[in-house]
């Protein structure tokens, strides 16, 4: 891409996720659209007429009676996106998938099946499990600390790696006139034993077009942010002001670059819910409503999530926030741990606190079309973020932004007009990861070459090699897997 442009990506979140308690009633939301197909179908065919990069569905695995809406029935994230695949053809399709609870040969396996299925279209949104309760569904008495966690977690995405390289692209000429289907020089086994996992592969699926899906990560603990430096491609993150966003994807950015990546390859991309109508006082009017419908009780209920689902009601509202120990260490620690010291410095009762986590969910983009545009464009051409993840329930919320702010941006160079790529890499402007084997081999055969040269410069007192002699010949050295440079088991790790 040529000149740099605003990623655009859609939250499908059906009827309503946190804070959200009653979006559902909406009578353009059907009461079961996080379940019908039909909805996330037509979501993301809108998204797409919109030139959008991306779909985005969030998910987690354990829930409460007190859950917001949406998660208390949702579908699978892939088994979903593969439905919505067949059904649109050039918008990324990124799903949700915990390292704490799944084994890196059938995430590697389902997430290069979406991106067959697609074209190249598919994204892996790395999550570590923030709900403990999980452990309860997973024959675990206790969930996994965040150092195992997030040591999973890297282990888990570097073998996933390392699996979609097992097959180089030429692996399978399928020549039906020499008879050849398959050049076994071009597997390779993974042989990997690790810390956590121990994994042999090869995988049972070729490379894929986008050679491998896009990954994505989502955590803001010291340790999900060493993981988003480490192995994200794009990051989802939350911002309630420009300056927030500015540090953090400054730091983020730095945090790749020590690593030895290079930061123009990590996109942050947060999520937003703009409120538009046909004039600010207008947009504020429909907040202040929003903020107001929503349930105290339900929001004092969600409180308890980032601490384990800790059950507040069982305190006085009015007095000091209560003392809950260590609630909460396994579960959103960060989020946790800042709610405690929001109380602790501002001597808040559990009553203001739940009441400041309300007004705390006030989006910074409020406003007409031209103001969300403005402001969107002050928050882009100041290093905020690259792009943006709208939260996406009511239709026509959705269609206000893409007929009437996204046309401004258009205008202004901004957003793009059409799809530059069919892939999801492509259109987020993100390199293809080199098969390392390929690497390996090329690198191989270049310095085999250069030894090649030099001895033929020297041999026979300076006069060159014959034509069709090794050091001349145009035969692929490398075509028997025992001449292929082997890759140590541990190099998908580092």
């Amino acid at each position: 891409m040529s000149a740099r442009t605003l990623k655009l990506g859609a939250v499908l979140i059906g009827v309503g996720g946190p804070g959200q308690h009653n979006t559902w009633l909406s009578p353009e939301i059907p009461g079961n659209a996080s379940v019908d197909v039909r909805w996330y179908i037509a979501r993301a065919q809108q998204a797409e007429a919109a030139r959008f990069d991306h779909i985005f569905i969030v998910d987690s695995q354990f829930i409460t009676a007190d859950s917001p809406n949406h998660y208390l029935s949702r579908l699978e994230p892939l088994t979903l996106l593969s439905a919505v695949a067949v059904h649109t053809s050039h918008i990324g399709l990124v799903g949700t998938i915990t390292t704490s609870y799944n084994e890196p040969f059938n995430v590697a396996r389902r997430l290069a099946s979406l991106d067959h299925i697609s074209g190249g279209r598919a994204g892996w949104n790395v999550v570590t499990s923030g709900d403990a309760g999980t452990a309860g569904n997973y024959s675990r008495d206790e969930h996994y600390d965040y150092t195992t966690r997030y040591g999973r977690a890297h282990e888990h995405v570097r073998i996933a790696q390392g699996l979609w390289d097992s097959y180089e692209t030429d692996a399978f000429p399928r020549d039906k006139d020499r008879g050849v289907f398959f050049d076994r020089s071009r597997q390779h086994p993974l042989n990997h034993t690790g810390e956590y996992f121990s994994v042999v592969g090869p995988l049972n699926l070729e490379r894929s077009p986008q050679g491998q899906p896009v990954i994505f990560q989502a955590g803001d603990s010291e340790e999900g942010r060493d993981l988003g430096a480490s192995i994200a491609e794009a990051i989802f993150t939350h911002a309630q002001t420009l300056e927030q966003a500015q540090a953090f994807r400054t730091e983020m950015r730095a945090r790749a670059a020590a690593r030895g990546r290079d930061p123009e390859q990590l996109l942050i991309i947060p999520g937003i819910f703009p409120i538009i109508a046909d004039t600010d006082e207008e947009a504020r009017a429909a907040e202040e409503a929003t903020l107001g419908a929503k349930s105290f009780e339900r929001a004092l209920a969600e409180l308890g999530r980032p601490f384990g689902w800790h059950d507040f009601s069982q305190y006085d509202l009015d007095a000091p926030f209560p003392e809950v120990g260590d609630a909460g260490a396994l579960s959103f620690r960060t989020q946790a741990e800042s709610i405690k010291k929001l109380a602790r410095e501002n001597s808040l009762t559990l009553r203001q606190v739940v009441e400041h986590q309300l007004r705390a969910m006030r989006s910074p983009f409020v406003g007409s079309p031209l103001t969300i545009a403005n402001e969107i464009q002050r928050w882009f051409e100041g290093g905020g973020f690259d792009g943006i993840n709208l939260m996406v329930t009511v239709p026509s919320e959705f269609a206000r932004f893409t007929d009437e702010v996204l046309p401004i941006l258009r205008e202004r160079g901004i957003a793009r007009t059409e799809y530059e790529s069919t892939t999801l890499r492509g259109n987020l402007g993100l390199r293809v990861p080199e098969n390392r084997h390929t690497a390996a081999r090329l690198g191989s055969q270049a310095a085999g070459a250069a030894g090649a040269a030099g001895a033929a410069g020297e041999g026979s007192y300076g006069a060159p090699s014959p034509a069709g002699s090794p050091a001349t010949s145009s035969a692929d050295p490398a075509r028997s897997s025992s001449d292929l440079v082997p890759v140590p088991a541990s190099a998908p790790l580092s």
